[in-house]
């Protein structure tokens, strides 16, 4: 016991030695202002250091079991999305402005109305033009007539040439003042310019109107609706009239499939953007015009492609991206393994892994955080 005694005492004795060498070494390297020798003294600890950290790490490893959950992974097909925002709208909402100046003689649209286009709506007071109209025609078969009769005399050389061309010209231009008045008078008679449903009527019966007013009422067609938005330039190329959209309105919590149908050929020099039409269907006509829809338009598309849920994507102190997977797998019990991965586009809480993982591997999905390279996993 007491031979014991004695060499622990020397080795605390030689150790304290040892430690008040190294110190009085490093002060007296400080003292002397070697700039080499120091700069050798650092990287010979720093050496000492690692090799420390590593027989700590190595001493330290975690050898208890850790349970886990796994995804065994396999091809699947793989989308990446571009998610903008858009506009829902239809080229069928429009403003029926009068053509004419008059009190209105009839009037029978109502809000709510379905219409078909060139249903007549109402009349605006021609203001004696019909009867002008009337006039004119018949001037106009009196001409006619005349100038029939002389072209046949005419042609069987009989009379003169001029009152050929002045009966002609007499037709003629009451032809062309009847047209014109016709004209005229179809600008009273107030049409549906397109099928549609009347969305809001402003006048009523009676009512002087004029073509400088607000408008005599809205009509909407919503079975031709579409969204519209703008798209980065770096996306051009990438969207094709005929491709395919997922339009989310968010005021109905409804998804629906729509179609590119105008792809803008101009690049806006304020946002570095083109314009694109997405047409949408309509069947329930829950949509309006300026409604808020998100587009998810695929902009990238593999179909065997191995995808890992993204939350399982670890970043080491080097930057490296990593997983851990289940190697030498017996029955429900295996070991955990570290693996560097190369990862794609990310989409739908996943992201595709371009190298590193394959088909059939054993990926650990949760518990991740709690294991380290080599230990023992149930799963």
């Amino acid at each position: 016991m007491k031979k014991i005694f004695i060499i622990t005492s020397l080795s605390i004795l030689l150790f304290s030695c040892g430690s008040k060498e190294n110190t009085s070494n490093i002060d007296n390297l400080i003292e002397s202002k070697n700039i080499t020798e120091l700069k050798s003294k650092r990287a010979a600890i720093q050496a000492d250091l690692a090799k420390i950290d590593e027989a700590l790490a190595s001493m330290e490893k975690k050898t208890e079991e850790a349970l886990v959950e796994t995804l065994v992974l396999k091809d699947t097909a793989f989308n990446h999305y571009l998610e903008i925002q858009g506009s829902v709208d239809t080229k069928e909402n429009i403003l029926v402005q009068p053509e004419f100046s008059g009190a209105l003689v009839s009037f029978n649209a109502k809000a709510g109305q379905r219409v078909v286009k060139g249903q007549v709506l109402g009349r605006i007071d021609d203001g004696g033009m019909g009867q002008q109209l009337a006039q004119i025609q018949t001037q106009y078969e009196l001409a006619k007539t005349t100038f029939e009769r002389q072209k046949r005399l005419w042609d069987q050389k009989i009379g003169s040439e001029i009152q050929y061309l002045q009966a002609q010209t007499q037709m003629v231009s009451l032809q062309k003042s009847l047209g014109q008045m016709r004209a005229q008078i179809a600008k009273t008679v107030i049409k549906a310019p397109f099928t549609g449903v009347i969305d809001e009527v402003f006048v009523e019966r009676g009512q002087v109107v004029a073509p400088s007013q607000q408008g005599l009422m809205r009509i909407v067609n919503l079975s031709n609706m579409y969204v519209s938005t703008s798209v980065p330039e770096t996306y051009i190329g990438k969207l094709k009239i005929g491709s395919e959209v997922d339009v989310f309105l968010t005021s109905l919590g409804k998804t629906y499939k729509g179609k590119v149908r105008q792809v803008g050929s101009y690049i806006n020099p304020n946002n570095r953007s083109f314009g694109i039409e997405v047409s949408v269907p309509n069947p329930e006509n829950l949509l309006r015009p300026n409604q808020v829809a998100k587009l998810k338009i695929i902009d990238y598309a593999t179909k065997n492609a191995i995808v890992v849920p993204t939350n399982v994507i670890q970043e080491d102190a080097s930057g490296n991206k990593f997983v851990f997977t289940v190697t030498n797998a017996n029955g429900k019990v295996g070991t955990a393994k570290k693996v560097l991965v190369k990862l794609g586009k990310s989409s739908d809480n996943v992201t595709e892994v371009l190298s590193g993982l394959a088909a059939a591997d054993i990926v650990v999905t949760e518990g991740a955080n709690t294991i380290s390279e080599g230990m023992k996993v149930t799963f």
